[in-house]
């Protein structure tokens, strides 16, 4: 009896290496972006499990052949996302471009082509994301510092593959086809309502805040004259300054939600001969401020944090004239998110500024307004927030089902010509 990865194998499956069933496993290439070109460039950002998302892939500027590109993609080419903490193992599959653009793949996502005739590409597409593989990824074929890890070429085209009869391996694609396309419709459903319930969400606070039409009700003034400092955190880090288990604690953009400071990833930094970023310490009550990709989000500082640092964000010590909570439920309305947009600067990847937020217009109103302020909104959206968890809850459910089934097929776990989604409710 062959096995791969632990689990063992049925005994008509055989077991290989992936750089024995593949006719290509290699990096794409550096794109030269531009604005419009003649071919797609695809990313780690843009290489989504639950698909290719066309929003975020740029241009690469070619003259020439695309077909000789290094990292020129072709249908049913499988894509692993092969660098960073949270990006690394990220599988998809290319299936071509919707605007039929030659597409490439970019310098950070390998190409895996399957030998067609020995390995099925979708079969090969859910080995690759089965939770045994993704395991394998961090534990084996990982190298380099925290969070500028990647993946070992050689060590991947070493890893394990299980090999079932062909014909098999397109049963069990089939079948998870149709198996997590009905939990990912489930899936989108719930997510539906988690964002209809954030609209609504949203508009209440507008409407406390007197924003209901885009301009408050009370008189507005430049944040900067509410708030005691507002600076920046450290923009540049240095891979060095990263250290385990020691040091710093440093919140970084993906630390930060609207309302919620979460410490998954959290990253730890030296500031041994860095005496000058002590200015981005931050105090218990502090607002940070994402600068960067879902810019404007902002969240007080817990008690926790206390002297934790920050990379990348905008900091607001509130001082004693505005409510940290309160400027919580300002930064986050939809009014402020508009203002943020509108506001927000660069080319490759626009970023708000602490110019910016020093003008950002305020509503000024005293203390115990802004303290009856949050205590309506606390008590309004706290049913509407339950509701939230409990979708999300939901949804991380059908997630850990989705990849229970995805690993029990690709190992020969059950037998897919007799096996069901029962127990996924659409």
């Amino acid at each position: 009896m062959s096995s791969a990865l632990g689990s063992s194998l049925p005994n008509r499956w055989g077991a290989s290496r992936l750089k024995h069933m593949t006719c290509l496993l290699n990096r794409g290439s550096a794109p030269n972006y531009v604005d419009d070109g003649p071919v797609r460039a695809i990313s780690q950002s843009a290489n989504q499990s639950d698909g290719l998302d066309w929003s975020r892939t740029r241009f690469h500027n070619y003259d020439g052949d695309a077909t000789k590109l290094k990292g020129y993609l072709q249908q049913e080419d499988v894509l692993i996302n092969s660098t960073g903490t949270g990006t690394l193992g990220r599988v998809g599959f290319f299936t071509g471009a919707p605007d039929n653009i030659p597409c490439m793949a970019d310098s950070h996502v390998t190409i895996a082509r399957t030998k067609s005739d020995e390995l099925h590409p979708r079969f090969a597409y859910y080995w690759l994301g089965s939770q045994p593989f993704q395991e394998y990824v961090y534990a084996a074929l990982a190298v380099g510092a925290t969070n500028q890890i990647e993946l070992n070429r050689e060590s991947l085209g070493n890893a394990p593959v299980p090999v079932p009869p062909l014909e098999e391996q397109r049963r069990i694609a089939h079948f998870l086809d149709a198996e997590t396309a009905r939990i990912d419709r489930v899936i989108t459903k719930r997510r539906r309502m988690r964002n209809l319930l954030r609209l609504k969400r949203n508009r209440i606070i507008d409407t406390e805040l007197g924003f209901d039409n885009r301009a408050s009700v009370h008189g507005l003034t430049p944040l900067k004259y509410l708030a005691e400092e507002i600076t920046v955190g450290i923009v540049i880090t240095p891979a060095k300054w990263y250290v385990e288990n020691s040091g710093v604690p440093a919140l970084r953009g993906l630390n930060v939600q609207p309302g919620k400071i979460t410490i998954a990833d959290l990253v730890c930094i030296s500031e041994e001969g860095h005496a000058e970023n002590w200015k981005s310490r931050l105090r218990a009550g502090d607002v940070v401020v994402v600068r960067t990709g879902q810019a404007g989000a902002a969240a007080v500082v817990p008690a926790s944090l206390d002297g934790a640092n920050c990379i990348d964000l905008i900091l607001v010590r509130p001082g004693d004239a505005v409510s940290p909570k309160y400027l919580e439920y300002v930064l986050n309305s939809d009014y402020a998110s508009e203002r943020v947009s509108e506001h927000s600067v660069g080319s490759i990847q626009a970023h708000f500024n602490v110019g910016a937020m020093k003008q950002l217009p305020v509503p000024a109103l005293s203390r115990s307004q802004q303290d009856a302020i949050v205590e309506s909104l606390d008590r309004r959206l706290g049913s509407i927030d339950q509701l939230l968890g409990k979708f999300k809850a939901q949804e991380a459910l059908l997630a850990e089902r989705r990849q229970s089934v995805i690993t029990a097929a690709v190992s020969g776990q059950i037998d897919v010509s007799t096996a069901s989604g029962r127990g996924v409710e659409e």
